[in-house]
């Protein structure tokens, strides 16, 4: 089973400079830097099959996790998709099929399988069937199989986007079976080009000059006298069509390239495409192929009047020799920003419990992978926050656990049966055990497992440069396994999780599927890709860089077709889905994943994990709004029961208000997805709260960055990872200065970059005080534009906001000391440095054991019953449904009680207090409907 339950080429300079090698530990261990790798197979591991069906022309590291794989699995293969044509190589021949004129679809699929069906088989005069069908050459998106029985032998050429089939033979001639006779609407018996229909799909057959054809009328026709044949499915059954398709029939195409450039002053990765043909007859280059919507939106090429329909959409054809796409990269960051609207204590709180949690260290590749991702998206966070103690634990378990995994051998030099990298010499691949989800037997999910640990080597190495100089080698192995791009480099193959044409990942090693490959979890993928920016871009390793940046664009745009159809162009209108699950080589489901047809896993699926990678979902809230409403309608309301952090970060793209209301009424009682955590949930939904949504448009010349646009207001955001500052300049006029190893921001809000200028740092913090309250005065900033606010810090913590120079701070507890700042604002989001401290302690009370906190929305009351309890009542103005009381003791563990509500004055009583210690109260409220949440008051017990 494959998912869970759930290069222009870059030569790649993968092996880096190693630190000196060491001795290996036992016979088999190959040392990378730190970490080594094991040639020998695991105690009690299970290997992936030996048998590779190829011949001898076929050499070095053998391509997995394509769209024809089950070619080198299998005696013969499973059903294979290049579109627009789908095929099967079987022992009588390849059967060749086109889907498009017979593509169904309903409520949860977009169905082009080949099942019992096909339009013709092409074999072999000499023989009536093969033991089997062989790789015997492939190219980036295209390979060729062979057949032989003897001196009977036929070797066939096909790809990607390809509506010709190319044959070779010898000892015999062509010949095609069909369930009945074809109607031959073009050529005769004496003509080698024959036009022909059959079932409704129309084929140029293309004999070579002079041949002959026989059996017209009948269900097999033989082309006499030929050694080289080609198939052409074509647009319709005209003559013109015929001639126009004829002119590159004996142009058969004999190797294909892709070569991918970044440019970092237009943000933009130009992928071209090449072909290599030759002529087997006259002088004709090139060829006709048809490209995919992410290909042809995205390309300037010339392009024919001829289409066709696919699974994917519709397919627009040109000519050639070559092809270039190019797409806006929009940048990706190692953590969101500091901008959130949400409260540091809350968002502390929620570190302090990552903190607390306990990993035993063991699982197979995925799962520890997971707890890696977790790692790398906690510690960025526990820094913002300034819990350095937090961050370095994360930073620490993330290296103890790939230490672990980066060597091979035990203490005492023996090869671990655990916990270890063995790379498999006949395949060329490297495989992680404890494995899953078919990672070894069946070389399925490498880039959705390994990406996690790229991606947490990556948080290592923002900060810890030697750490990876030291254990690198081993993170470029894992690299060099899922996305190679070193022709050069005989240990792995080129692209193995990656197609190059369809412009995504595929998830199965064997694809052994009647529906073809296949790829799930779309978003793992791009976890994988955005790690290899990250890592490149930490190490200085550019080439590793350039390719994540260029595979990460591509496959954004692939999803946007595929997986989300975000412009309504190509599911068909009988597919009523929101999502694509799933995408497979034969078709589109959208109502399951490997393990549950779920809701919510359905959808979430092609979301996790959220991380600051994830800004692409971002792009079009139009459409996650209409994403998550039929989540909603399919789960029966918003009562949901599995991944609700995840949902409710999703919400937030649409609409973030309601994915607030949402967080303050479940965020303290749900369990996070397994991957994610509550402080990253809760950082990314007020992030988006305050900042809005990527904008896709704009685009830097730093790899690092993000746009984001709320109301029309943009927040510019870059981060450094060299220990030089850096000048960033946007796309849109915008200059943002980025010190070394860090982030910086800008605002503004329209072209030409807006006003990025904060205001100054107020000065002059005094205050008067009572009992219970602290007024505030200060001097008013300056500002280019002008002051619109000023936010009031309590403690570091934000507590409320003003357009005055003055505030007043009530509610607060007799004889206690209390520490303010004060920022200043403008229209466009910037915002100073915080004023200095000022320090003030309210006046004694005079008994009573009451305190009360009063706004014009309620009025909250803490009384002390006795000397180790306080009731706390809380009376709202408008009646409220519910009140619920959070709050800690001392900064411990949060407790989160619903109140009981005793006739319109809500009341929660704590015990067991002892005197002296701190309570931090604030309470979430519904109003008429939304939820909120109040300040946060500080009481001394």
């Amino acid at each position: 089973m494959n998912k869970k339950w759930f290069v222009y080429v870059l030569l790649i300079a993968m092996t880096v400079s190693l630190l000196p090698l060491q001795a290996s530990a036992f016979n088999g261990e190959v040392a990378q830097g730190s970490g080594s790798y094991s040639t020998v197979l695991p105690p009690g591991a299970t290997n992936t099959q030996s048998a590779i069906f190829k011949t001898s022309n076929v050499t070095g590291a053998m391509p997995t996790n394509d769209w024809w794989s089950s070619l080198a699995w299998d005696t013969y293969s499973e059903a294979q998709y290049p579109h627009p044509l789908a095929l099967k190589n079987q022992s009588n021949g390849i059967r060749i099929y086109y889907p498009g004129n017979r593509i169904s679809s309903n409520s949860s699929c977009i169905c082009g399988w080949i099942n019992d069906i096909h339009d013709f088989t092409v074999g072999h005069t000499g023989t009536s069937s093969f033991p089997d069908a062989k790789v015997d050459g492939f190219s980036d998106w295209f390979v060729k199989a062979r057949y032989q029985n003897g001196a009977n032998a036929m070797n066939v050429t096909y790809g990607h986007g390809s509506p010709y089939v190319y044959f070779t033979y010898s000892g015999g001639s062509p010949k095609l079976s069909f369930y009945t006779p074809p109607t031959i609407w073009s050529g005769s018996s004496s003509s080698p080009v024959l036009g022909i229909t059959m079932a409704g799909a129309h084929y140029g057959l293309f004999g070579a000059t002079g041949s002959t054809w026989s059996g017209i009328g009948t269900g097999t026709l033989t082309n006499n006298g030929s050694s080289y044949f080609s198939i052409a499915v074509l647009p319709d059954n005209s003559q013109q069509t015929l001639n126009k398709f004829a002119q590159y029939a004996y142009s058969h195409v004999t190797n294909t390239q892709v070569s991918y450039s970044y440019n970092a002053a237009t943000s933009e990765v130009t992928s071209t495409f090449t072909y290599t043909t030759e002529a087997k007859q006259g002088s004709q280059q090139g060829t006709i192929f048809a490209l995919y919507p992410h290909q042809w939106k995205n390309s300037t090429k010339s392009l024919l009047s001829y289409t066709y329909n696919s699974v994917r959409g519709t397919m627009k054809t040109a000519e050639g020799t070559s092809f270039q796409t190019k797409m806006k990269f929009t940048g990706v960051l190692p953590t969101l920003p500091d901008k959130g609207s949400y409260n540091k204590a809350t968002l502390q709180q929620y570190v302090n419990e990552a903190e607390a949690e306990t990993f035993s260290g063991s699982g197979d590749t995925y799962w520890v992978g997971k707890r890696l991702g977790k790692l790398a998206t906690l510690a960025p966070i526990a820094d913002q926050v300034g819990d350095t103690a937090a961050a370095n634990k994360f930073r620490n378990e993330i290296k103890t656990i790939l230490q672990s995994w980066f060597k091979a051998s035990d203490a005492s030099g023996n090869l671990k049966s655990q916990n270890v990298f063995y790379y498999n010499s006949n395949w060329g691949t490297l495989i992680g055990y404890p494995d899953s989800y078919g990672s070894s037997g069946e070389l399925n999910d490498h880039h959705f497992h390994y990406g996690y640990f790229i991606k947490a080597a990556a948080e290592v190495a923002r900060v810890d440069k030697a750490w990876a100089q030291s254990w690198g080698p081993m993170v470029n192995l894992l690299i060099r396994d899922i996305a190679n791009t070193n022709r050069s480099d005989s240990m792995f193959p080129f692209l193995r999780n990656f197609d190059p044409y369809a412009g995504h990942s595929w998830a199965s090693g064997h694809a052994r599927f009647g529906d073809g490959n296949n790829n799930e979890s779309s978003s793992e993928g791009m976890n994988a890709w955005a790690a290899m920016v990250l890592w490149g871009q930490a190490t200085g390793n550019t080439a590793v860089r350039d390719t994540g940046i260029a595979l990460y664009t591509n496959e954004m745009n692939a999803i946007n077709e595929y997986w989300f159809d975000v412009s309504g162009t190509n599911f068909p209108a009988g597919f009523t889905r929101s999502t694509a699950s799933m995408v497979w080589g034969g078709k589109t489901v959208g109502d399951g994943t490997w393990w549950t047809g779920n809701p919510e896993e359905v959808h979430g699926i092609n979301w996790l994990p959220f991380s600051a990678a994830s800004l692409y979902l971002t792009h079009h809230p139009a459409y996650t709004n209409e994403n998550y409403t039929a989540l909603v309608s399919e789960n029966g309301g918003t009562n949901f029961d599995a991944w609700e952090d995840l949902i409710y970060m999703y919400r937030a793209i649409s609409n973030p208000a309601e994915a607030k209301s949402f967080w303050s009424a479940r965020g303290a009682a749900l369990g996070a997805e397994a991957g994610n955590s509550k402080a990253n949930a809760y950082h990314w939904i007020y992030n988006l709260d305050a900042v809005g949504n990527a904008d896709p448009t704009v685009t830097a010349n730093t790899p690092l960055y993000a746009v984001f646009n709320k109301n029309g207001v943009k927040t510019y955001v870059a981060y450094n990872m060299s220990n030089s500052p850096i000048t960033v300049t946007f796309s849109d006029g915008t200059v943002v200065n980025v010190p070394a190893n860090s982030f910086n921001t800008g605002n503004g809000g329209g072209g030409g970059g807006g006003d990025t200028q904060a205001p100054s740092v107020p000065t002059g913090l005094t205050s008067t005080k009572t009992s219970s309250s602290v007024t505030l005065s200060w001097n008013a900033s300056t500002d280019n534009v002008g002051v619109a606010g000023y936010e009031i810090y309590r403690y570091g913590i934000l507590i409320d906001t003003t357009t005055s120079t003055t505030y007043t701070n009530v509610g607060l507890s007799p004889g206690t000391p209390y520490s303010y700042t004060v920022r200043a604002k403008d229209a466009a989001g910037n915002v100073s440095g915080h004023s200095a401290a000022h320090n003030v302690t309210t006046d004694s009370g005079s008994g009573g054991g009451q305190q009360q906190y009063v706004t014009s929305d309620f009025t909250a009351t803490v009384t002390r019953p006795s000397s180790s309890s306080e009731k706390i009542t809380f009376a709202p103005a408008t009646p409220a449904v519910y009140v619920d009381i959070h709050y800690t003791v001392n900064g411990q563990n949060q407790q989160n009680v619903r109140m009981v509500n005793n006739n319109g004055v809500w009341e929660h009583t704590i015990n067991n207090l002892s005197a002296g210690q701190t309570m931090d109260i604030w309470f979430t409220y519904e109003k008429s409907g939304p939820q909120y949440d109040s300040p946060h008051y500080i009481y001394q017990h």
